[in-house]
């Protein structure tokens, strides 16, 4: 965006120039005047060090390190190139290495920062007054690492990368520094790029959803891991249709019925669970999974008599297969100490159904 000056009843037109062309360096003039006033790119950041690399085997520096007003590390790196270079994957593995750092840490990395015989007791207190804390003793910093990109310009490539990485939850801030000459003055026009200033707020918002569905989903997976690592094992005594598989985070665990397209399947919902025969010969041959669905169908009163109960048959017309099953009350959201009770009625209905179900495959009608 261009720059004018507002000269009596005319525009002055402020002309961009380069870092280049200033004599402008990153390290001892860009990095330099924002470690003195780093509010040039956001209001909310306190710088704790410059030029950061504290971990072994490593000789890369952040260029400035700083938190921001909710206890969030932020990651800093500044060039003066028109297309950002890769900054971004630089900044990840900085964000990476600094993202199990301590509050006590913190203090020290900035006593060193700042120096001098009183070092610590400053840092200590100029942290717990930037982040409204009454002591650094029990504080603990946010679990997310920030990173601010700064150059005078950012690639295509670049940018589309930061945006997808936004997208899976990273918390990336792109500014674009571009000087302009006026005179003998040289000004610097900050514009912050992504996220957009004005849809920062709902990105934050998004990210924040996102974050905590990941969280719910990595709970819930975990549940399941449990839960089925258990069932594995008591089920091995009476049915071998999970034997062979290892624990899995899904909301269902199958195992093979010694036909192609043919599958017993253990599956849980928030409070119920079921175990089914699922009937799938893969895409493009749906004529044939319904027609072996319909040829069960036929059958569905010899078979529900066999299995001793109703059972629930689904041609699923939104999906690519078949399901029968049998459901009954009982789901993942039940607490731990029901589950044995849960696991051993899930595998009687698993046995009772395969029992069933294996001789019925042998029929012609259900042929692919």
């Amino acid at each position: 965006m261009a720059l004018f000056r507002v000269a009596g009843d005319a525009l002055e037109r402020v002309h961009q120039t380069t870092f280049a062309k200033e004599n402008l360096l990153e390290r001892s003039d860009l990095q330099r005047l924002l470690k003195a006033d780093i509010t040039a790119l956001a209001p909310d950041l306190m710088v704790i060090a410059e030029e950061f690399g504290d971990w072994e085997d490593s000789h890369r520096r952040i260029d400035l390190l700083c938190v921001d007003r909710n206890a969030h590390l932020v990651v800093v790196e500044l060039k003066r190139t028109e297309d950002g270079g890769h900054m971004e994957l630089q900044a990840i593995r900085y964000a990476a290495m600094v993202s199990s750092m301590t509050v006590d840490q913190l203090v020290g990395v900035h006593a060193r920062f700042i120096g001098g015989d009183d070092a610590h007791a400053r840092a200590e207190s100029s942290i717990a007054a930037f982040l409204g804390w009454d002591s650094v003793t029990g504080g603990q910093l946010a679990d997310d690492v920030r990173i601010i990109l700064a150059a005078a310009n950012f690639s295509v490539e670049l940018t589309t990368a930061v945006l997808w990485l936004n997208k899976q939850g990273l918390d990336f801030t792109c500014y674009r520094i571009v000087p302009h000459r006026l005179g003998e003055t040289v000004l610097i026009d900050v514009q912050q790029l992504i996220p957009l200033p004005e849809a920062a707020d709902y990105e934050t918002k998004l990210r924040a959803q996102r974050q905590e569905s990941q969280r719910v989903e990595s709970a819930r997976g975990e549940i399941f891991r449990r839960f089925w690592a258990q069932l594995i094992e008591r089920s091995k005594a009476r049915t071998q249709v999970v034997a062979g598989r290892s624990t899995s985070p899904d909301h269902w665990l199958s195992g093979p019925t010694g036909r192609t397209g043919f599958t017993l399947t253990f599956s849980m919902k928030q409070h119920s669970s079921r175990v089914e025969l699922y009937i799938d010969f893969g895409k493009g041959t749906e004529a044939g999974t319904l027609k072996a669905f319909r040829g069960l169908e036929a059958r569905k009163a010899e078979i529900e008599e066999a299995f001793g109960e109703p059972l629930i048959w689904q041609d699923l017309p939104e999906s690519r297969g078949c399901r029968i099953s049998y459901e009954q009350p009982g789901g993942w959201r039940a607490s731990e100490e029901t589950w044995p009770e849960l696991q051993e009625r899930m595998i009687e209905a698993m046995v009772k159904l395969e029992k069933t179900i294996r001789p019925e495959l042998a029929r012609p009608a259900v042929s692919t």
